[in-house]
This record gives structure tokens, C-alpha cells and sequence, in this order.
């Protein structure tokens, strides 16, 4: 597979080990979060911050971690749509522009989260196309894109995490991955998507090969990754309690995207992984 042939390539290169302060309780803490709208949060809770176009939550699981650690500082720069060159440059949003989500990193700061690389593959967008097809009775058939699509991202990964790392480089950085959005078995979804299996199948296979280079990436380039597959693998969006909004929102969140109870979980596993939990 060519996914695991880059991310094997690129594992085995030499670099940092993962490191950084221990959360004390004695050290100053200093956190930066970056991301998308998995970490911004959409409609999860109230809007705070600017641009409006970034859509960041009050409840996002970067506030939860805040609000947990109690942080000398804080600042959450992640926003919807936000790709990995938006770490690098400036987002333009419906409601203004967003600067470069690292210039809020600086060699001080001493803890940063970054979920990132969703935007890159467009599995999202790629869902909701799908989405539409079956509604004709069709079937996208992107099983070979969708491996594709993942197996480009791997090199702006790779330079999303060493950007990080160069800016804060006595940081402790976490990859923080994207949560169970689909089960794995599509037949869960049966009476909920309208999807054609093999699509559900090849959403999920993305979604697996994704948070498998931000995995490798993170293990590469001196960072950790942060498993939220795992604490959601039971509340995917075809599950009796989702924590994954559906096609059409019921709970505010934006579609597709975690409820105020999916961040909850991410918000959690953060914290276990800085062994706070």
C-alpha cells in the first residue's frame, strides 16, 4: 500500500524523541492549540474568539484540557476548514482572516495540541459526495482515491509536526487523532446513511490510514500522538449514542463532525495522555 510504504519511509528516518515538561502542577504551563473544526468544535457551545468564520467552541476539547490544567496561558488558534499550510499562513474566513495558527507558538510555550490533516484528505467533503450519489442510488467507489488522498498528506504531516516543533522545541507537542466516525462494519449504518457499503467501508479505511501517519508522523518528529478512536469506537455516528453528528445536525454540532459529548471524550483522552486522567 502506498500509505504504508511513505509512512514506513518516513518512520524510519532519524529524529527527536518525544519530550518535553511533565504537567507538574509546579511548572508554568503554557498551551497553544491548533486545528480544525474537529478541535474549533462547531456549535458544541458558545462562539468565542475571532474570526467568527472559525467557528471555535467554548466546549472544544482544547478548552476542556484548559479548564482541567488550569494553564498560566492559553490560547486556541484552530479553525474550521483549516488545512496544514493554515499552521504556516493565513485562513481567510467568511467572517475575516485567521493568522497563522503558529504564530501563537513561541519558544515558551510549553504545551501545544495540534489535530490536523482531515481538511487535506477531504474525507469529510468526500462523504457528503458520496452522500449524494447514494441518494441517487449510485455508489462512489473511491476505495483507491481514498487511499490516494491519505498517502498525499503524509509529507505536510510530516512538515505540520516539525513546524511545531521548531517553534516550541522544549514543548510537549500531542498529535491529537480524529475520532471514530463510522464503525467498522457498515452494516451499522444500514438505516442510517444512505451510502453504498463499499463507500462506508472505504470512508473508514481513510479515516484508519489517516490517524495512522499522524501516528507516524508524530512518533518521527519528537511528538505523541494522542488515540481518540478507541475512547469513541462505541458512539460512532451510527451507534445508539452517537457522539457524531449525522447528515443533518440534532444536536447543534456540525454535521459529521463530535457533539459537545465527543469532544468531551477527546477532551479525556488529552488529558490521560498527559496522565492527568
Amino acid at each position: 500500500m502506498a500509505v504504508a510504504a511513505a509512512t514506513l519511509a518516513t518512520a524510519c528516518a532519524s529524529g527527536p524523541q518525544a519530550g518535553g515538561p511533565e504537567l507538574d502542577g509546579e511548572s508554568p504551563v503554557h498551551y497553544v492549540a491548533l486545528g480544525d473544526s474537529y478541535t474549533s468544535a462547531p456549535g458544541t457551545g458558545r462562539p468565542v474568539g475571532s474570526p467568527g468564520g472559525c467557528d471555535r467552541s467554548d466546549n472544544n476539547y482544547p478548552h476542556l484540557v484548559a479548564a482541567a490544567l488550569e494553564p498560566d496561558t492559553f490560547v486556541d488558534t484552530s479553525c474550521g476548514g483549516a488545512t496544514t499550510e493554515h499552521l504556516t499562513r493565513p485562513q481567510q474566513t467568511a467572517d475575516g482572516t485567521n493568522p497563522p495558527q503558529l504564530n501563537a507558538v513561541t519558544p515558551d510555550t510549553t504545551l501545544v495540541t495540534v489535530g490536523i490533516g482531515g481538511n487535506d484528505v477531504g474525507l469529510v467533503e468526500l462523504a457528503g459526495q458520496c452522500a449524494e450519489v447514494a441518494a441517487d442510488g449510485g455508489e462512489c467507489g473511491e476505495s483507491a482515491a481514498v487511499e490516494d488522498r491519505v498517502g498525499n498528506t503524509v509529507a505536510a504531516v510530516a512538515s505540520a509536526v516539525r513546524a511545531v516543533r521548531d517553534k516550541a522545541p522544549e514543548a510537549r507537542v500531542l498529535v491529537v487523532g480524529y475520532p471514530a466516525i463510522l464503525p467498522g462494519d457498515p452494516a451499522a449504518c444500514a438505516d442510517v446513511l444512505p451510502h453504498a457499503p463499499g463507500d462506508l467501508a472505504a470512508l473508514r479505511e481513510g479515516l484508519d490510514l489517516l490517524n495512522h501517519v499522524l501516528e507516524q508522523q508524530a512518533n518521527t518528529h519528537g511528538a505523541e500522538f494522542v488515540d481518540t478512536t478507541s475512547a469513541t469506537a462505541k458512539h460512532h455516528l451510527c451507534a445508539a449514542e452517537p457522539w457524531i453528528e449525522g447528515l443533518e445536525s440534532t444536536t447543534g454540532a456540525a454535521p459529521l463532525h463530535p457533539t459537545a459529548a465527543g469532544e468531551r471524550a477527546m477532551a479525556d483522552a488529552v488529558l490521560a495522555a498527559l496522565g492527568q486522567r
